[in-house]
């Protein structure tokens, strides 16, 4: 089956497309892309969870239809036959403890302008059943990449997932690209390049600690990070330091990686895949190699690194469509394991 994978993060870098050839043994990526968030959507989205009830529903259909528009556009560019769409759309609000989670992109507006089925709200189900309805990509991990031991990706997020007892188990670890980004910008920057801003700058050992105290990182899984716990529990401790930008841009880079490297160690993981954006961070990768040295840490080809969550959506939509588990209750904390996605119906005309 040809789906095209639709992923937008939570770093506001741009819409990830990529078209995917998925049977129950191939998974191959036939073309892909990125597509750019404009100034005016990367602020909206920003700003919607301060908007009205008004906005944020005109924002869900406006995504949806603006989403739809791209994919026509790059099934058109690229003349590959796409049966179905499966989109992640942007989350917004993600609080499972109050069984909330919203991902917007309307799948209806999404199937009107492309005239394709379209799956979408792929978390919702599992936070009805108790779940955090994150992360998701981990059933992926064990479909694609069970070669390694575990698989991490530095995304606006770091999440990891790795085997467990003969279960696939997996968890946000810490904040990523989102808080680097953000204080790029403050230098002018969409992004740290390389981490080179950050390499020029200092460990301000104070705020290092006070980040490494926060109490998300003693909890036990099965957890999950939004939007939200980083405005209100992360941010203003960066905000409240007194440390230039290049300066917090260097702590915040050592707190990733020993973040990461403390959970490396914790669950004993020999081989790891990296993807997701901060794969292409080459000090948090220095960084990461020195203080989780007994790890063999595996950075695939860009493909691979740019659009392996748009190709584990493509297969999300995969078994969702053929009726498979798609959403495993032991990496979310659900009740059960489920086939999670709204489908948005054929067009006929």
């Amino acid at each position: 089956m040809i789906i095209l994978g639709l992923m937008s993060g939570t770093s506001l870098d741009g819409v990830d497309l990529a078209v995917c050839d998925i049977d129950a043994s191939r998974h191959v990526i036939l073309a892909a892309n990125t597509v750019p968030y404009s100034e005016q959507w990367r602020q909206r989205l920003a700003n919607l969870e301060h908007s009205s009830a008004l906005e944020y529903a005109k924002a869900n259909v406006e995504l949806g239809r603006y989403f739809g528009k791209i994919i026509r556009e790059f099934v058109v560019e690229t003349k590959l036959p796409v049966e179905a769409v499966a989109s992640h759309g942007h989350t917004i609000f993600h609080q499972p403890a109050i069984g909330l989670t919203t991902q917007i992109g309307d799948g209806d507006a999404i199937a009107a302008e492309t005239g394709l089925p379209v799956v979408s709200n792929f978390r919702t189900l599992d936070v009805a059943l108790g779940g955090q309805g994150a992360p998701l990509v981990p059933i992926g991990d064990e479909w694609l990449y069970s070669q390694y031991d575990a698989c991490l990706n530095l995304g606006g997020i770091a999440n990891i997932s790795y085997r467990d007892e003969g279960q696939r188990v997996a968890f946000d670890i810490c904040p990523c690209n989102m808080v680097l980004n953000r204080l790029a910008a403050q230098l002018g920057y969409d992004y740290d390049p390389e981490g080179s801003l950050a390499r020029q700058g200092h460990v301000h050992t104070c705020l290092l600690s006070t980040l490494n105290a926060l109490e998300y990182y003693a909890a036990e899984g099965p957890k999950s990070l939004g939007k939200e716990w980083f405005l209100s529990r992360f941010w203003p401790l960066m905000e409240a330091s007194t440390a230039t930008v290049e300066d917090r841009l260097a702590t915040a880079t050592h707190h990733i990686a020993m973040q990461i490297a403390s959970t490396l160690q914790r669950h004993r993981i020999g081989t790891l895949l990296v993807t997701g954006g901060g794969a292409f961070n080459s000090y948090l990768l220095e960084l990461l190699g020195e203080y989780s040295s007994e790890t063999v840490i595996t950075v695939p080809d860009a493909l691979i690194v740019n659009y392996k969550e748009a190709l584990i959506f493509a297969l999300l939509g995969y078994l969702r469509l053929t009726g498979q588990v798609n959403t495993l209750a032991s990496v979310t904390g659900a009740r059960c394991n489920s086939v999670g996605g709204t489908l948005s119906g054929l067009i006929i005309r």
